[in-house]
């Protein structure tokens, strides 16, 4: 394989890897602070995307009027949309809001996430911490559907094209960048925004857990809760906070990743069983590991989906993910980076 193509592969990865590696964080905050496995999360990936497309209904609702300059074949004046946004702030300014609505579409989402995520926390899985995995399983799983099919009933079962800003649509010439010939790497500015935007967010995760005093007594409630509690301190209220973060987590990783897959109800689901994947890979509670195994899985993904790999092995690619997380558990019970003796007999 050439270096060129290897890089490129390298590329495709990471923007699914970015993915993985947000919503394996997200579950492994909860499984780490509440130890709950939440099957629920992968809806919060989608409500986060119908954040986003929420957000560009809302910023393209319009009013009709009639232009008197132009009229049909009966020679009426035509009817005109004018979106209320470019009637507020003007034409230009308008324009210019709806075409950022994904990013736009963050500061909506956060809000929104964690008011979710303290729902869910508050009014169902508080109920089943000390209820064995499996009856959480059911329980997320069962919340999981009923999320997929309230979007499905307002939104509709097709998928909903939500566009990136103008200035990012298009392609970045990779290659020149580092050394190669114009054209031989070319890789979407988009899915280079995503993973920039996923680093910044794992970056704060981890910086907000490590140096700030609300994340050591986080990390020292995940070690060990009981003693923390002791000390008087409200545990379970912090452990409740990190729920809506790990929410917003997800829903961020949904709102920026509809340019790249429009959102549709079944999308939570299709990456779901996937991160579980990844957390297992990674270690059940450690949050490095979920990160490391979420971006190597997507590569691995990635090069499975190689023309020359599935006329080989046909069905490769959907299958790789499972194959990779069988050899490193046999390997390696605990996962990547797990804690010794989670995971382990």
């Amino acid at each position: 394989m050439e270096l060129s193509a290897f890089l490129l592969q390298v590329l495709n990865g990471l923007d699914k890897g970015s993915a993985y590696a947000l919503i394996a964080l997200g579950l492994t905050l909860i499984f780490g602070t509440l130890g709950v496995v939440n099957f629920a999360h992968g809806a919060l990936f989608m409500i986060g995307a119908f954040c986003a497309v929420t957000l560009q209904k809302i910023l393209t609702h319009s009013f009709i009027t009639l232009d008197e300059t132009k009229t049909d074949f009966l020679g009426k004046p035509l009817k005109v949309k004018t979106p209320y946004v470019e009637e507020w702030f003007g034409q230009v300014a308008g324009q210019a809001i709806i075409d950022w609505a994904v990013p736009l579409a963050i500061l909506f989402a956060i809000p929104v996430m964690l008011l979710i995520g303290f729902a869910m926390e508050r009014g169902l899985i508080k109920h089943f911490y000390k209820r064995p995995h499996a009856d959480q399983i059911l329980v997320t799983f069962g919340l999981a559907i009923v999320l997929q099919e309230i979007i499905k009933a307002y939104f509709g079962a097709n998928q909903i094209p939500v566009p990136a800003p103008e200035a990012f649509i298009g392609s970045l010439d990779f290659g020149t960048l580092i050394g190669f010939d114009p054209g031989v790497i070319i890789y979407p500015y988009w899915r280079v925004v995503y993973f920039i935007f996923a680093m910044i967010i794992i970056a704060a995760v981890f910086a907000f857990l490590q140096f700030t005093t609300f994340g050591m007594v986080v990390r020292a409630g995940m070690a060990d809760r009981e003693t923390v509690g002791l000390l008087g301190i409200d545990i379970d209220k912090r452990f409740t906070i990190m729920f809506g973060i790990a929410a917003a987590v997800a829903g961020l990783a949904g709102v920026m990743y509809t340019p790249i897959n429009p959102p549709n109800y079944h999308m939570g689901m299709d990456f779901l069983v996937i991160s579980f994947v990844v957390v297992v890979v990674g270690g059940m509670g450690s949050l490095g590991g979920a990160v490391l195994a979420g971006f190597i899985l997507g590569i691995l993904e990635s090069f499975a989906s190689m023309r020359e790999v599935i006329e080989f092995i046909p069905g490769i690619n959907q299958v790789v993910i499972y194959l990779a997380a069988i050899v490193i558990l046999l390997a390696r019970p605990r996962g990547l980076l797990g804690r010794k003796g989670v995971m382990e007999s």
